[in-house]
């Protein structure tokens, strides 16, 4: 008996060891300065069935300090699994960056209120059934006329992100710890970030409009609706000076203002049919106006005949009034020579 309460309180603590073991590696960089606060941005709509809401956050470069990687649209790397967002934590004198990874549960990210669902704890953007996900849209933004896997509820919604911005876990920033249950998620099976969540974080190292040194803690790019996608300021207007996304450094003022009205209806980007839609309306304004001019000019030609017509009545008419008169002086003089001479 003593035997097995030995191996058991030696597996316990080869699970508590495990997990503080994973705690720590979890601590890929330690900075002295603390991270810039959360910027406050406006979502992008989820551009199709299946994507994932991941939180932006800043990173750090050895060279030239915090960066903010924009929130993004992604796929999730399986179903059934959700993104725990990565944090900052104070420890030990310094600021250690915890890295976010996809799981079946929501682990512990260290009590800091991303907002679109991530409210400190847990996550109630939505949840998966089955093999689909269904969006709360009461938290996320969701076109509704493209994604139909919608339901709402309200008591999710956390009030307090408006006044609370802090980036950290610790000392003058967030001070909650790791729940039971996100200690659970933690000893679960993790999968590290997806290549296009990859590519995205070096997407916006970079770009210099992206780091705090330039930028005052206001990203030119605070959010994409996907990878390699239309990036979107604070405002939630087309980032003009963001490198990021579809050659979006080229594109001019008007052609951004076109993108702002565009997204402002909710539609989902990058749609393949997008530019042939917009082909047709140009072939039909040049084809209009040949149709207006061959209209108009088949009602002047009927007119010019009519012109023509109604001077010829005036002109018989003229001739009458000069043969009224001629009788009236010829039989006048007559009569009167005849009755004198008799």
């Amino acid at each position: 008996m003593k035997k097995f309460t030995k191996i058991f309180i030696l597996l316990g603590a080869m699970i508590v060891a495990m997990s503080t073991a994973n705690a720590q590696l979890s601590v890929s960089i330690t900075v002295e300065a603390a991270p810039p606060a959360l910027p406050v941005y406006i979502q992008p709509a989820c551009p199709a069935d299946g994507y994932m809401w991941v939180p932006g956050y800043w990173a750090y470069d050895n060279t030239d300090g915090y960066y903010w990687i924009p929130g993004v649209w992604v796929l999730a790397p399986q179903s059934g699994y959700l993104w725990t967002p990565a944090y900052w934590g104070y420890e030990g004198g310094y600021y250690g960056f915890h890295s976010g990874y996809w799981g079946p549960h929501v682990g512990f990210y260290g009590g800091i209120n991303y907002g679109y669902g991530y409210g400190g704890y847990g996550y109630g953007g939505g949840r998966w059934e089955g093999e689909h996900f269904r969006y709360n849209t009461a938290v996320v933004n969701v076109n509704t006329t493209v994604v139909h896997n919608t339901y709402i509820d309200n008591t999710v919604v956390n009030n307090t992100y408006v006044n609370n911005h802090t980036s950290f876990n610790g000392p003058g920033g967030v001070t909650a710890q790791p729940r039971p249950e996100e200690r659970a998620a933690m000893t679960e099976q993790h999968l590290q970030p997806t290549g296009e969540q990859v590519s995205h974080q070096q997407a916006a190292r970079s770009d210099k409009n992206q780091f705090a040194s330039v930028n005052n803690g206001h990203p030119a790019a605070a959010a994409m609706n996907k990878v390699g996608g239309r990036p979107f300021n604070e405002q939630g207007h087309v980032a003009a000076n963001s490198t990021l996304g579809h050659n979006n450094a080229q594109l001019n003022s008007g052609a951004r203002a076109n993108m702002d009205r565009h997204m402002s209806t909710n539609k989902p980007a990058n749609n393949p049919g997008a530019p042939q839609q917009n082909a047709q309306p140009q072939v039909q304004q040049r084809t209009q106006p040949q149709a207006q001019q061959r209209a108009q000019l088949q009602p002047q030609q009927h007119a010019q005949p009519q012109r023509v017509i109604r001077p010829q009545p005036q002109q018989h008419a003229q001739p009458q009034r000069v043969v009224r008169p001629q009788p009236q002086p010829h039989n006048n003089p007559k009569p009167q020579p005849q009755h004198e001479r008799n």
